[in-house]
């Protein structure tokens, strides 16, 4: 740790060489003129110095602002109208150790905690890569937790080293077309060869993100039909295998907002999945994939907090720089007390974000936190988005400004993972003891 420690403070020092003169332009007494007629750039944060971070998530969040700083917003854009993965994002992450954040050493890993990687995600989203920049190593920075949890030595040796040096790329297979957020009853079917060396997997997975650029997948399958189990969450099982397109047929989805990340329906029948590659034992497939969901909820709400106070910023900037009436219309309490409720909602939801994967790091295994966290974290984030459309005006519908596509991408993490509505069910029956609803 004592190396690692020395790592982060050298990529610290560097980092806070390259911010330090754009902060103090923000700052300066000068910042309405020297910003006049511009739109905010991706390394004007919001809040650099949060007092509240431990010395290790600052650390991560100065040298990640470093690596974004490449990253602008124009480029964002530029991917989301080609349409076009940001390999290079991922590859520049990668290089730089980013993607093992919570891997373990031997691996090529930081070790760290969801703590800091959920600071991680927030600077990525905040950049101005919102969803997009997020998307694009999202299922790294968590998704292979069961590997790391329950795979054996060889299974780890195999398949964290490649991923966290950005060899791989991995995308994530539960929901299903029939079953929705309803995981217990999915279909997909694993069958084991007699040899006992296969299983053949039949069945389909939709949403998945990355399956174009993925060359593996964990995949969640039945390996007991659901009329022979005594529980529906028995007789699941959990693979990490090869995603081979000429088996899997993987179609995308058009959508309404991050189009460079593509998302994706996958069919497929008789697909020979090695035995080998199961993590875990056969039929306990659920309990260990839920290792990684508080972990994926916390993420996902500290990248939708990236993005409202990314939005937020543009918009406080526009609003102390836009004449209209003889006067700046940040002088208008109409536009300065919303964004004001805004400021103070995401850091309500930000607090509760950390709260929970501190907790998790320390151990904590329910839910109601990580739950409640990317909550709140949506839906502020998506009324910041809003409001910054609304402050800049008809130019906030136009793409030059970003605010738009922030709005269009934060749509994301008020319905995925899981709806806002499923998280209230959760609160109810686990936190208030009320009985089932649904």
């Amino acid at each position: 740790m004592a190396s690692l420690a020395r790592g982060l403070t050298s990529r610290a020092s560097i980092a806070n060489s390259v911010l330090r003169p754009y902060y103090e332009r923000l700052i300066g007494p000068n910042k309405g003129r020297r910003y006049a007629h511009t739109h905010a750039r991706a390394v004007e944060y919001l809040q650099n110095h949060d007092t509240d971070l431990t010395e290790s998530q600052r650390t991560v969040r100065e040298a990640i602002t470093k690596t974004c700083a490449n990253y602008s917003d124009e480029y964002w854009l530029k991917q989301d109208e080609l349409k076009k993965f940001p390999a290079d994002f991922h590859r520049a992450l990668a290089q730089d150790g980013w993607l093992g954040i919570c891997m373990p050493h031997e691996y090529g890993g930081s070790e760290l905690g969801i703590a800091e990687a959920a600071v991680m995600m927030q600077t990525i989203s905040e950049s101005g890569g919102g969803m997009t920049a997020a998307s694009s190593v999202h299922m790294n920075i968590f998704g292979l937790e069961p590997v790391v949890k329950f795979g054996t030595e060889e299974q780890k040796k195999r398949w964290l080293e490649p991923l966290i040096a950005g060899k791989e790329r991995a995308c994530f297979g539960v929901t299903e077309p029939n079953n929705g957020l309803d995981t217990l009853k999915l279909q997909s079917l694993a069958r084991r060869e007699k040899n006992g060396d296969y299983y053949n997997l039949s069945g389909q997975k939709i949403w998945i993100s990355t399956a174009q650029n993925a060359q593996k997948i964990l995949i969640l399958v039945r390996t007991t039909p659901l009329d022979e189990v005594q529980k529906p969450s028995q007789g699941l099982s959990l693979f990490y295998t090869d995603l081979d397109p000429s088996v899997v047929e993987i179609t995308e989805i058009p959508k309404m907002g991050r189009a460079a990340v593509d998302t994706n329906t996958l069919f497929f029948e008789n697909w020979r999945v090695p035995a080998n590659d199961m993590v875990g034992k056969e039929n306990d497939g659920f309990k260990i994939i839920l290792h990684g969901m508080n972990a994926e909820r916390i993420l996902i709400g500290a990248e939708a907090l990236g993005l409202g106070y990314a939005a937020l910023r543009k918009a406080a900037i526009y609003a102390g720089e836009r004449e209209v009436f003889g006067r700046a219309i940040g002088k208008n309490q109409a536009i300065q007390h919303p964004l004001a409720d805004s400021w103070m909602k995401l850091e309500a939801a930000r607090l509760m974000i950390y709260h929970a994967a501190r907790m998790y790091d320390q151990g904590y295994a329910g839910g109601e936190y990580a739950n409640a966290g990317k909550y709140l974290a949506a839906e502020a984030a998506f009324e910041a988005c809003e409001r910054a459309v609304l402050t800049h005006g008809g130019m906030g519908y136009a793409k030059e400004y970003h605010v738009e596509r922030y709005l269009r991408e934060v749509f994301i993490p008020r319905i995925a993972p899981v709806s806002r509505e499923m998280i209230c069910n959760y609160i109810g029956e686990r936190v208030l003891g009320l009985p089932k609803s649904y």
